[in-house]
């Protein structure tokens, strides 16, 4: 999906053909929507590196053009590591902007609805520091909702016997993982950027990218943290969980003792020989208090031993 927007006097609007000054989003672009990048000056080679999931983050600068590849965060419910992050490419060429990335990404939807007040498609250099404030900020909104979603996990886990919880901090600790190896591969891109001093021209491009390193060290900080917490954890948990499977295994131990008590005096005063008070006219309830004695004492025993 191609979409080309061009900041106006109304505000950002959406055009239906190429214009000076414009940003073109492309989202899984088809073959066709490829040519059309293509043709307005954007290599396939490059096209191909902002769609490939394993490209990591980069700079290239040309003469005619500037090429940056940035690693943005997604949000994937159905996936089996629901966080994950994925390759955005963007080329600065001439006068216009083109971003193309395999998915639609939620860093767009404040970047076109009028949250960054300076916004500018025209600006091409200020756009692209933009999405990366926007990018780092969603790294932190994500890095969040991970460590929700490890608390949660964290108040099942204290009661729990089964291994579906740590497989759960597993998943989160993959996010994590792949978090943490594109925070840092986009700071290594954005302080080579810094060093070029592509955004030199306006003193509020320089203040935005300082701004943008700042918001992206955290995110790394935040998730080294997190990576952190969530590996004691993990150990931690493995533990409990073997001790809640111990107690168990205590209380079903104990248990059986005292369900066989009145069994085994049962079995003795069944069998076919001569017994003690057979005779005696209240031999059953002689038996049947022998019966609840034991099985009381043995109630008591574990009780003080703490086995229930």
């Amino acid at each position: 999906m191609l979409t080309i927007y061009k900041t106006t006097e109304q505000g950002l609007e959406t055009l239906e053909t190429m214009a000076n000054g414009a940003w073109v989003n492309a989202i899984d672009p088809t073959p066709d929507e490829m040519e059309k990048l293509i043709n307005w000056g954007m290599d396939m080679d490059y096209i191909n590196y902002s769609l490939d999931q394993d490209e990591m983050a980069r700079m290239e600068r040309d003469e005619e053009y500037t090429f940056i590849l940035l690693r943005i965060p997604m949000y994937q419910p159905e996936s089996d590591i629901p966080y994950n992050t994925v390759p955005l490419g963007m080329m600065i060429l001439g006068n216009k902007i083109i971003t193309v990335c395999r998915y639609n990404s939620d860093i767009f939807i404040p970047l076109t609805n009028g949250k960054h007040r300076y916004l500018k498609t025209g600006k091409r250099y200020r756009l692209a520091l933009y999405i990366f404030l926007e990018t780092a900020s969603r790294y932190l909104n994500l890095l969040r909702e991970i460590n929700r979603a490890t608390d949660l996990v964290e108040d099942q886990l204290q009661k729990s016997t089964r291994n579906r919880e740590v497989l759960e901090l597993l998943k989160y600790q993959k996010c994590l993982t792949y978090f943490a190896t594109a925070l840092r591969s986009n700071e290594v891109m954005m302080e080579r950027v810094q060093k070029t001093q592509l955004f030199n021209y306006y003193e509020e491009d320089q203040d935005l990218l300082e701004d943008v390193l700042t918001e992206n060290q955290q995110a790394i900080q935040m998730t080294s943290i997190a990576t952190e917490i969530l590996s004691g954890m993990m150990d931690a948990f493995a533990s409990i969980i073997s001790n809640n499977l111990n107690g168990v295994m205590k209380a079903l131990a104990a248990l059986t003792i005292i369900v066989n008590m009145p069994a085994l005096v049962a079995a003795f005063y069944g069998m076919n020989v001569a017994l003690p008070g057979e005779g005696h006219p209240y031999a059953f309830l002689m038996v049947f208090g022998i019966s609840l004695a034991l099985t009381a004492t043995a109630t008591y025993i574990f009780y003080k031993r703490d086995w229930f």
